[in-house]
């Protein structure tokens, strides 16, 4: 493979990662963030919601060496831990006995993915630089420093965007002949909160679950750190009753959470100054198409082609598989740019609209139906079933988390077992016989239909 000079605007997850990527197989890498560099500065408060990495992901990491010193600073997390109302707590495994998805920080994962890439030798990191211009049939890019007004143009063969959900590479390719493109905002937006270290650093809820409180129309979520402390998060909409717009002051919302999330408000200390502080942030799904210029010059990857809702923890991990994708078709084709990019966009493409759909369908999971006690009786028949019958049933969620079967293939299955899952539910008498040879004869049967 000859060696290229390749610009990546955008220095966040997948960004950094690219460039690890790049800088192994030899090429000249730049990455230009608009941001002052993390490392450096406080990263913004209240924004992060943090990460679950999962299978995909790893993958990504361990390709390019980067795994062993992840996982360093990751928790595992085997299982959902439900709050109800008053406090009492029921519990959902996340797999098999061993499997976990793990809490890490995002800013902190980022600021580690940097270092791996600056340490190839290759890449080179430049911040504080916007883009404000991209000629996509020369492969230039225009960048303004913040601090200094300069404007400066990088020449390269190859420039990819990885800037984001509101991408200004995108924004360029959104003007050309045929590109579509569609943004939707949800009607739920999210507030970071934080439960603080107890006595002695230690977590104050179990450490290694992702806790949730489901509420119907929303929920409130706590994730684990390293130093003990919990990274929350409510997930809520912004209009209507309850809203954000309800709870407009710091005493509406400390009423409101004694009411509905009490055993977490207890461990809050600084409720009412995070409350007020931190924004109340906005979410977005994006799909477009194509991801690649006519040129062949300039390529969207991560968010910047897909951004997705974060209810099933796989935007992290989609954007990094983007990353297994594109390598795996360099080992293919070598210098066969045109078929690389071409290839890795019709690939992607359906994959990345099926887990965007998968993941608005697990907030409404997550919300509404984790403290329901048919819906947990349904995952015990699904994992019972499975258990007994590996070769021919795999739960969605694993699909989706555990395994890399393709996101489209996972979301096709699960409309399947859906149909199946309606038809055992509805047995009378499913509550004392889940674990019957009947209700096990039955699936047998719908799937072979």
């Amino acid at each position: 493979m000859s060696t290229k000079k390749i610009s990546i605007s955008g220095a966040g997850l997948v960004g950094s990662l690219l460039a690890i990527y790049f800088g192994k197989k030899g090429h000249e890498v730049s990455v230009y963030e608009r941001r002052p560099d993390m490392r450096k500065t406080t990263i913004d408060g209240g924004r992060s919601i943090n990460l679950a990495l999962s299978n995909r992901g790893w993958k990504a990491l361990e390709a390019v060496g980067a795994g062993e010193n992840i996982r360093k600073m990751a928790i595992p997390m085997y299982r959902r831990v439900m709050h109800d109302r008053e406090g009492k707590l029921t519990f959902q495994p996340y797999g098999k006995d061993g499997e976990a998805i793990y809490s890490v920080s995002r800013g902190g994962l980022n600021a580690r993915l940097m270092e791996l890439a600056e340490e190839a030798g290759n890449v080179h990191f430049h911040f504080d630089e916007k883009c404000t211009e991209v000629d996509l049939d020369k492969g230039e890019v225009t960048f303004e420093n913040y601090l200094s007004g300069e404007e400066s143009k990088v020449q390269a063969d190859m420039i990819f965007g990885a800037d984001g959900a509101f991408s200004a590479v995108r924004a360029v390719m959104q003007k050309t002949d045929r590109f579509n493109y569609s943004q939707e905002f949800i009607e739920h937006g999210y507030k970071e909160l934080s439960i603080p270290p107890g006595p002695e650093g230690k977590h104050q809820l179990e450490r290694e679950a992702l806790h949730i409180w489901p509420r119907g129309n929303y929920m409130l979520i706590a994730l684990p750190n390293p130093d003990g402390s919990f990274t929350c998060t409510l997930f809520f909409p912004f209009e209507g009753n309850p809203s954000f717009a309800m709870l407009d002051t710091t005493e509406k919302a400390r009423e409101f959470f004694q009411q509905e999330f009490g055993d977490a408000l207890d461990l809050m200390p600084h409720f009412d100054e995070e409350w007020k502080e931190n924004p109340t942030s906005s979410l977005v799904i994006i799909r477009c198409y194509p991801w690649v210029s006519d040129s062949k010059k300039v390529t969207l990857i991560g968010d910047a082609s897909h951004a997705i809702v974060p209810f099933y923890g796989q935007g992290m991990n989609s954007g990094f598989e983007d990353c297994t994708v594109l390598n795996d078709l360099m080992v293919q084709y070598g210098d066969d740019w045109d078929t690389i990019l071409q290839k890795f966009q019709e690939s992607r493409k359906p994959d990345a609209d099926a887990i965007a759909d998968l993941a608005m369908r697990n907030f409404v999971e997550m919300r509404d139906l984790t403290g329901d006690p048919r819906f947990l009786l349904q995952k015990k028949v699904e994992k019972h079933f499975h258990e007994k019958h590996p070769e021919l049933w795999t739960p969605l969620y694993s699909m989706v988390t555990f395994s890399h079967i393709r996101y489209s293939v996972a979301l096709a299955e699960g409309k399947k077992q859906d149909a199946i899952m309606d038809k055992v539910m509805a047995l009378p008498g499913i509550e004392d016989k889940w674990d019957s040879p009947e209700v096990e004869q039955l699936i047998l049967e719908l799937l072979q239909k």
